[in-house]
């Protein structure tokens, strides 16, 4: 439920906020004043496209925040939406209500946010279809669709959603196999070619037999063979001034002058044996120079030991490089990424059979799977078919109690050909008594009529719902009199487990409210400013005696509204 909302700059209103409640809630006030803002405002909470020329004029930008409890929800629904908000970084507040807002700028940008982080717009619309449904003329005309009529049914019905989803699974499990089939029918030439090509590149990669990394590995082997001569000269040269020509293995470039480790141990020596404190850390000083000088020389040896002897090995791996390099030219710029093109490939090629045992073998499966999908959608067009009685009558009984006495409306379930959502369609019709022939909503329904229905399915379809907001913008339009009494009590009725929101014109509807707010307009020379007033009882009144022809400064308009309510009143406690 919508606990309060909060405009700012939104149209003609400068800022606005309301505190809502369970119930009927109705917004009253003259035209112009500003209760289609409310209901655009609403719109933005759930995701509408964001239409710049709603800011308010000299303003920068408009603001729409809401705060919502999903406490009422269902357990599921409370759970997914719980999920849905936590997708987004979101979370509720201390008092566990979900923070919604959508900021519009002048400029055209908007943006908006869901327990307290920023999302995309399709979030809250995704939110939204949990806690808030938005009924509008736009949408009576969206009613007359075929998809919307089809939803309705199956809103109805809540077993037809499984019904719908396992034949979805079915229907496009059928349809992939269509393609399939087709497709290796009609490129079967062009299957067999790929399969050529790439049969022809996993045996060359397998031939050459890549190891991972091994180009880079190559790279650094052929450096070294390239300047082995001037590596090997450089690391004897060093080991032989450590060790002497002994340890390099000759006596090329050796002079007379003793090694550097003699001439160390010479040094150690002279000062190990000394009492005086300075020398002896001297000692030991040259100690850790002699021992690190070994391991140097350790070093030095074994890096002689690993240089290559071969002449022929530099030809070798010059040779391999240019076989790596064959590979990363056609198939990926690493050898790395060309095992792993390999890998893929062969995936590929395992899934591609042209035999025309393949083929006769996937058409088998199109078969089957065409069985299981016309099973599943007959099963659903059967459930349909059911709740299409059940809403017809159900649906017929409101409308006949909205002032259309004699108007029967009609549920028809068509077969078509298998779609996406079934292979049926679904048409509401409308005849005016028994004895005409029902029509199309689209033919049959007046704008008033047309209302009612709406209004009729939505108390139908939401019996079994708790804790959702729903909002009427002037769902009555074109109705007056006994219907609009009518309206007012179903509208009432539907808020006893929800919390419905209507704008209207109607004081027949007003008088049912248990909160009503007024929207006044005020008007300058320079501005026009709308604000949101809660009405209390003697103000009820005089608005009710306002929407009867303006007569709140007649004693027999203000005796006419405070009698509407006083029935209004009765008929709500007595539902």
């Amino acid at each position: 439920m919508l606990a309060d909302i909060t405009i700012t700059d939104l149209g003609v209103i400068h800022h606005a906020t309301a505190e809502l409640s369970t119930g009927l809630t109705v917004l009253t006030g003259e035209t112009g004043a500003g209760k289609t803002m409310v209901v655009t405002g609403l719109r933005l909470l759930a995701g509408s496209r964001a239409d710049a020329s709603r800011v308010r004029t000299g303003a920068d930008k408009a603001v729409v925040e809401g705060s919502f409890l999903a406490d009422e929800l269902s357990t599921g629904a409370q759970q997914a939406v719980a999920e849905l908000v936590e997708s987004g970084g979101g979370a509720a507040d201390e008092n566990g209500e979900y923070l919604v807002a959508r900021t519009l700028s002048a400029q055209g940008r908007s943006k908006a946010h869901l327990g307290g982080r920023s999302v995309p717009a399709a979030k809250l619309a995704e939110f939204s279809s949990y806690v808030l449904a938005i009924h509008g003329q736009n949408d009576q005309l969206r009613l007359l669709a075929p998809e919307q009529q089809r939803a309705a049914l199956d809103r109805y019905a809540p077993e037809n959603a499984r019904l719908l989803q396992n034949y979805q699974q079915h229907y496009r499990e059928w349809k992939k196999l269509q393609r399939d089939l087709k497709v290796r029918t009609e490129s079967r030439r062009e299957l067999a070619q790929e399969v050529d090509r790439l049969q022809f590149a996993i045996d060359e990669i397998e031939q050459i037999a890549p190891e991972p990394g091994e180009d880079e590995q190559l790279i650094q082997r052929i450096r070294r063979l390239q300047d082995v001569d001037s590596l090997r000269e450089q690391a004897m040269a060093a080991l032989t001034a450590i060790d002497g020509p002994e340890a390099a293995g000759g006596e090329d470039g050796f002079t007379e002058t003793d090694p550097a480790s003699t001439l160390l141990g010479q040094a150690e020596s002279a000062v190990r044996d000394s009492e005086d404190p300075q020398l002896a850390a001297i000692a030991d000083k040259l100690g850790e120079i002699t021992t690190q000088l070994g391991e140097i020389s350790a070093e030095l040896g074994g890096f002689l030991g690993e240089l290559p002897a071969d002449p022929d090995e530099l030809e070798a791996s010059l040779q391999r490089q240019h076989e790596l390099k064959t590979l990363t030219r056609k198939y990926a710029p690493t050898i790395s990424e060309v095992i792993t093109w390999k890998d893929e490939a062969s995936v590929r090629l395992s899934s591609i059979d042209t035999s025309a045992q393949a083929l006769e073998e996937l058409q088998k499966q199109v078969k089957v799977a065409e069985k299981d999908m016309r099973a599943a959608a007959s099963e659903l067009t059967a459930a349909r078919r059911s709740a299409a009685v059940e809403l017809e009558k159900a649906v017929t009984a409101e409308i006949q109690g909205l002032a259309m006495p004699k108007a029967r409306l009609e549920v028809a379930v068509r077969e078509i050909a298998p779609s996406d959502y079934g292979a049926d369609e679904v048409e509401l019709l409308l005849a005016p008594n028994d004895a005409a022939r029902a029509q199309p909503l689209s033919t049959a329904a007046s704008g008033g009529e047309l209302s009612r229905v709406m209004l009729a399915l939505e108390v139908i379809i939401s019996a079994g719902t708790t804790g959702a907001t729903m909002v009427f913008d002037e769902v009555d339009a074109g109705v007056g009199g006994r219907a609009a009494v009518e309206i007012g009590r179903r509208l009432a009725r539907l808020a006893v487990h929800n919390q419905v929101i209507v704008v209207t014109h109607l004081p027949q509807v007003a008088a049912y409210a248990d909160t009503h707010l007024h929207v006044a307009k005020e008007v300058t020379d320079e501005t026009v400013t709308s604000g949101v007033l809660t009405l209390d009882h003697e103000q009820r009144v005089e608005e009710l005696a306002r929407m009867l022809a303006g007569l709140d400064d007649t004693a027999t308009g203000r005796a006419h509204a405070a009698e509407l309510l006083e029935k209004a009143s009765r008929d709500k406690q007595q539902r």
